[in-house]
């Protein structure tokens, strides 16, 4: 199976194609950056399947990012996701940011449990955490950052994720520590492919995931042309 992986969704703009067959990445690039996502996708995308020698119709599946992260973000990758999958005729699915994270450390930590978390800013952090072994021990959800912690009460955590430094800078001293801290800004990229590879197309479909609404709200002010109509 060939995937192209896309991530958009926090402090990177990344793409990548795995080969299931051979079990490795035909190419990959990633850049991290904060702003200029919508410029520097798609000639990324265009690198990428250049260097692993590919049509877009050879792909059998394009696996992006859905969230959380940032709104503007989210948009352009699973927009870029959608309409290569729609041109090549190939379904696109979607993986969440937090279980990204995960999937770099679990089955390597050992029986500890594993917190992913993304800050949501304003002292709150979109947070998961899975088992060891990958089962769900808490879903996803935005709390504050106190919260977050609190709700760790499986053992000594590996936090993982752009926010897992601001948990372990709060961390109560009191209580089982972290054995690793991973603050990374953005998921790796091949694991985002690789969980695109296993993941069902019919349950996990490429829209934004979000648990909270965005912070900037559209106008409720009528047009001035609606305005003047009424007046």
């Amino acid at each position: 199976m060939l995937i192209l992986a896309i991530d958009t969704a926090l402090d990177a703009c990344a793409a990548a194609v795995l080969d299931t067959e051979t079990a490795e990445l035909r190419a990959q690039e990633s850049l991290l950056m904060k702003r200029g996502h919508a410029e520097a996708l798609m000639p990324m995308i265009a690198r990428v399947m250049q260097s692993a020698n590919l049509a877009f119709a050879a792909l059998d599946r394009i696996a992006v990012t859905v969230g959380p992260g940032s709104f503007t973000g989210l948009r352009v990758g699973i927009s870029a996701a959608r309409g290569l999958a729609l041109a090549a005729g190939r379904p696109a699915v979607g993986l969440t940011t937090l279980s990204a994270y995960a999937a770099t450390v679990v089955g390597q930590s050992g029986t500890a449990p594993v917190l992913s978390a993304v800050d949501a800013r304003h002292d709150h952090v979109y947070f998961q955490i899975v088992a060891g072994d990958g089962s769900q021990l808490v879903r996803p959800k935005v709390a504050s950052i106190d919260e977050a912690i609190a709700a760790s009460q499986f053992g000594a955590p590996h936090l993982v994720g752009n926010a897992a430094r601001i948990l372990a800078d709060r961390w109560p001293k009191d209580g089982p520590q972290p054995v690793a801290v991973d603050a990374q800004p953005a998921p790796d990229i091949s694991w985002i492919a690789w969980l695109g590879a296993a993941a069902n197309p019919d349950t996990t479909p490429a829209r934004p995931f979000y648990l909270k609404a965005p912070d900037a709200k559209p106008a409720t002010q009528k047009p001035l042309a609606a305005q003047a109509a009424t007046s």
